[in-house]
């Protein structure tokens, strides 16, 4: 693989994109951030609480970090608004190396502890803004990929594709993205494009902080062991240029553990796995094979 140069990470306002975008521009690159957010304040909490961030800010935060940031308003619900995204960045690029499928729509109940159907049925828009729009930005993706020969399509998972966390549309969002990974390599195996799915750990963003707050019995053990999102914006800049990632190609991986075999850390610190810190670290992947 040549020297990653070019990103586009969806639904980077804030929280894990924003860390992401971050993360890969301290490694030099150009990074395409969207989001819907425009002025500081419009995105809330899971309690009503504002909520900071704007495709600007973490595009100018891009740049800070050393690379470039291009924030791109762009509402992943919105087919022809993503069609225009990609012809953007052909037109000013001519190339992507990394996609990173992060917009999803987190509902205001989502961490509330209730039944699926005690809960707003908008709560399975993640399915549309989360699983749908990653398979549509990945379609436009592999169309810039392929003929290229390289690039890495990317997908932001967790542990709630294999237990339950947050309800039945969350995991089924989290499940199909890992699905997502597996299927697309399938396709695009012996085309130099690869595909990655990624498990992270608890994340310390904006929404964590507060879901700590809410309910600090179930958030406080976790946050204390936290991964800061831009790790992982350094685990997919190496996956997409070591060899490494093309062994990897159609898995789903936990972030903290392949981080150890490419020797990265998070801020000096090596991360527990998740599975490890449930006390099974000797159970295979479920989402690796299928």
């Amino acid at each position: 693989m040549t020297e990653p140069k070019i990103a586009l990470v969806t639904g980077a306002s804030r929280g894990a994109g924003a860390g992401i975008a971050r993360g890969l521009g301290e490694k030099g690159m150009t990074v395409y951030v969207t989001g819907r957010t425009l002025t500081p304040g419009d995105a809330k909490g899971w309690d009503g609480t504002v909520l900071p961030g704007t495709v600007a800010e973490t595009a100018e935060a891009v740049t800070k970090a050393g690379g470039k940031g291009i924030a791109v308003v762009c509402d992943h619900a919105d087919d022809a608004q993503v069609e225009r995204l990609f012809a953007q960045i052909a037109a000013e690029q001519g190339r992507l190396d990394i996609l990173v499928n992060n917009a999803a729509y987190m509902h205001h109940q989502l961490i509330e502890k209730k039944p699926f159907w005690e809960k707003e049925i908008a709560a399975a828009n993640i399915l549309d803004v989360g699983l749908r729009s990653a398979y549509v930005a990945s379609w436009h993706a592999a169309r810039m990929m392929v003929p290229q020969g390289s690039g890495l399509i990317a997908f932001g998972s967790s542990f709630g594709a294999s237990c339950y966390m947050h309800g039945p549309a969350y995991g089924a969002q989290k499940a199909g993205v890992d699905k997502f990974a597996h299927d697309m390599e399938h396709d695009l195996r012996d085309t130099g494009v690869r595909t990655i799915s990624v498990w992270m750990g608890p994340l310390i963003t904006e929404r964590s902080t507060i879901a700590r707050e809410v309910n600090p019995e179930q958030y406080e053990g976790f946050i204390e062991t936290a991964e800061n999102p831009e790790f992982t914006g350094h685990i997919l800049h190496a996956l997409a240029r070591d060899p490494l990632g093309a062994t990897l190609s159609g898995h789903t991986v936990v972030g903290a553990e392949v981080a150890r075999d490419l020797g990265i850390t998070d801020r000096g610190k090596e991360r527990p796995s998740y599975r490890e810190m449930l006390g099974s670290p000797n159970e295979p992947n479920p989402a690796a094979v299928y």
